[in-house]
């Protein structure tokens, strides 16, 4: 990996399924890309309704609830935005407007960086198998960023609209079987759990057990490369 990886310095968009999706997998990434001075922004896909086992839960509401959870953690990120689509959990498909979605968010922030989750990875072990919504992420993000985002002839009603076309330079996908990639979290592994306990709907196990968890990940990338906490990632360099 060059050092292209770390030399960025242009605003980055992070995209994302679920509205707690960017604080498990990249939270500590993000935060720190923001404490050096990097522009990032957050786009959720869906509005995280059916995330509850609770059947008299009312799906609007926790769409309600979701948002004001996921902007808190934004906030505490250091993120520049945050925006929220209103397609429903488990409905996200790869289609065009979805796509349009994420190309004008692109455009709009004049991302150098799109950041996403590895839509290869299924099976992880013998233990979890992915999501759909988080596969199907990673694949509206990739197509969005190429060919979309820089190819006048995609949505070219956004050029109407005075938003030139973008072109990405790199992607980061995280929850990876084939990383590429060790980014430094080290300072940033508190905020990454704190923001995480942000989304208070989805903790039915406490944030110890998530920052149990995830503590000996990030340790376990970090002793990869000689730091107290990592992530890891695939990141593709395109220009």
């Amino acid at each position: 990996m060059s050092d292209a990886a770390h030399d960025r310095t242009g605003p980055v968009l992070a995209v994302f399924a679920h509205p707690d999706d960017a604080e498990i997998c990249a939270g500590g990434t993000l935060a720190s890309m923001a404490a050096a001075g990097r522009e990032v922004h957050l786009l959720v896909l869906t509005n995280g309704d059916r995330g509850s086992q609770d059947p008299a839960m009312s799906r609007a509401e926790l769409a309600a609830i979701r948002l004001g959870e996921t902007q808190a953690a934004g906030e505490l990120l250091g993120l520049a935005s945050v925006r929220v689509l209103s397609t429903h959990d488990g409905d996200l498909q790869n289609t065009p407007e979805v796509r349009e979605a994420v190309v004008r968010r692109i455009r709009e922030v004049r991302a150098e960086t799109v950041l996403s989750c590895d839509p290869t990875s299924v099976f992880f072990e013998n233990r979890y198998y992915n999501h759909s919504d988080h596969r199907m992420a990673g694949w509206v993000a990739l197509d969005s960023a190429f060919p979309g985002s820089g190819n006048p002839h995609f949505y070219s009603e956004h050029l109407g609209e005075g938003l030139g076309v973008q072109e990405v330079q790199s992607i980061w996908l995280g929850w990876t079987n084939e990383p590429n990639h060790t980014h430094d979290i080290t300072g940033f592994f508190a905020t990454k759990v704190a923001a995480l306990a942000k989304h208070d709907s989805q903790l039915s196990e406490g944030i110890r057990f998530f920052e149990e968890f995830l503590g000996e990940d990030a340790t376990r990338a970090g002793a990869t490369v000689g730091v107290e906490h990592a992530e890891e990632f695939r990141v593709l360099e395109l220009s």
